[in-house]
């Protein structure tokens, strides 16, 4: 082997040592962020008549396993979609209170009723017939807490899915200029690893936000769908627009809300659209009957602010207050409803009214009303444990795919730094032998002159 042989072998393998240790840098600097696959420098050797000639440096490459990349996508979206859902509902949880523990429906309920049994041994105790009303008033802004927990909820899934398509818009755009920029290198036969690194770090928040999977095309891009199979634009010629409460999401002059039903969005808009809705609705058919039950024993004790119980259920749990005739008069919780009707004479131990209340079918303890006052709680109660469960089982899972998608793909501290020991010393042997070529070219040069 001649001396300039030698020496342009040294040369390229320097060349390939700086590369390597360029994207060894570029690993440890991204080993604590999320979702990184390293990245390894292709080598290629080189030969001339059939004799080593050196070594070549190509584009570094990711070392990512896109089945696991996709199983870790896809169990972040059902995490994200499980936590927004068991965030929203214990909010409601902390409101509507614990059985058992004197502030849920069924025990405020309860306390008004034993209110009347208590009333029934002296209906003249004027201590005792306030008492009644204050017990109602309680249950009455319970129930107003209640509805305003479940408003308030629903007003937050429906910013948090226009918040959520503000940032899906940003990262689609981002993601379509990746693509291009990745296409560009490619065609030009260079690195891509970084790029696709960011653009996988924006594929995983997109599928956060809707749980979509990403297909790789030929050209270096990757087209993005949602489970119901929707693409999302990367081109940046349309964006989603998300308006309303319920929310309505619009691509275009296309209606797609149906499509999104996966990730913090989806989750958004089953809040918004089904679960809450449904919950306000169980309360506002309590509150219907609480009032119409009360009515229909000769007391209206129950009622809108302006003392009136309405023909429909919509609504009426934000606004249900004790009614203002008998917060005025406390008697009247003796006497009904009007009491010139029900106990004309003014009688101070009429009864009538009391009695009719303790022995309705729908007022009385264990009747209707107790049990739907149970169902209202108990079914509120069970949606957030499961969205809990499943909310803890989803993080367990996503934890446990991710961890393994970086043990696979991911940057290991000690594998780089033993490559980067390795290098050093590589770099060391071909300087050396460069340092040797040059004294000989040296010693050469002398003799000859």
């Amino acid at each position: 082997m001649s001396i300039g042989t030698g020496l342009s072998i040294a040369n390229s393998g320097l060349a390939a040592i700086q590369a390597q240790l360029a994207v060894v840098s570029q690993n440890i600097a991204n080993a604590n962020t999320a979702g990184y696959s390293a990245e390894a420098a292709t080598l290629t050797a080189t030969s001339a008549q059939g004799l080593g000639s050196g070594v070549i440096s190509g584009p570094a490459t990711q070392l990512v396993n896109a089945s696991m990349q996709a199983q870790v996508n896809a169990a972040v979206g059902n995490q994200s979609f499980q936590q927004t859902t068991a965030q929203s509902l214990s909010g409601i949880d902390q409101v509507m209170g614990t059985p058992g523990q004197g502030n849920d429906l069924s025990s405020l309920l309860g306390n008004l009723q034993s209110g009347f049994a208590t009333l029934l041994t002296n209906p003249a105790n004027t201590v005792q017939q306030s008492a009644v009303v204050a017990s109602a008033q309680t249950l009455a802004r319970q129930i107003n807490s209640i509805s305003s927990a479940i408003g308030n909820a629903t007003q937050t899934a429906s910013t948090g899915v226009a918040a959520g398509i503000t940032s899906l818009n940003t990262s689609l755009t981002q993601v379509g200029t990746l693509n291009n920029q990745i296409i560009s290198l490619s065609q030009q036969g260079k690195s891509t690893a970084d790029l696709k690194n960011q653009r996988d770090a924006l594929v995983q928040t997109i599928a956060s936000l809707t749980g979509a999977k990403s297909i790789a095309q030929p050209s270096g891009a990757i087209s993005l769908y949602t489970p119901s199979g929707q693409q999302l634009p990367t081109a940046g010629a349309s964006a989603f627009q998300a308006s309303g409460n319920p929310p309505i999401i619009t691509l275009g002059s296309q209606t797609v809300t149906g499509t999104f039903t996966a990730g913090s969005i989806g989750a958004g808009l089953q809040l918004a659209t089904t679960t809450l809705p449904g919950l306000q609705s169980n309360l506002d058919s309590f509150a219907q009957s609480l009032a119409s039950g009360f009515a229909a024993t000769g007391l209206t004790l129950f009622s809108d602010p302006s003392g009136n119980v309405p023909s429909t259920a919509s609504g009426f749990a934000s606004v249900i207050a004790v009614n203002p005739q008998v917060v005025a008069t406390p008697s009247l919780v003796r006497d009904g409803t009007p009491a010139s009707a029900l106990n004309p004479t003014g009688d101070a131990g009429f009864t009538g009214v009391i009695s009719a209340i303790l022995s309705s079918a729908a007022t009385a303890p264990g009747g209707t009303l107790a049990t739907a006052a149970t169902n209202v709680t108990a079914n509120q109660a069970a949606l957030s444990s499961n969205a809990q469960t499943a909310s803890t089982a989803a993080a367990s899972l996503s934890t446990a795919l991710t961890n393994q998608a970086s043990s696979t793909s991911g940057v290991s501290i000690d594998q780089q730094m033993g490559l980067l020991v390795t290098l050093q010393n590589a770099y060391a042997a071909n300087a050396k032998v460069v340092t040797i070529a040059q004294q000989m070219w040296a010693a050469q040069e002398a003799m000859i002159s």
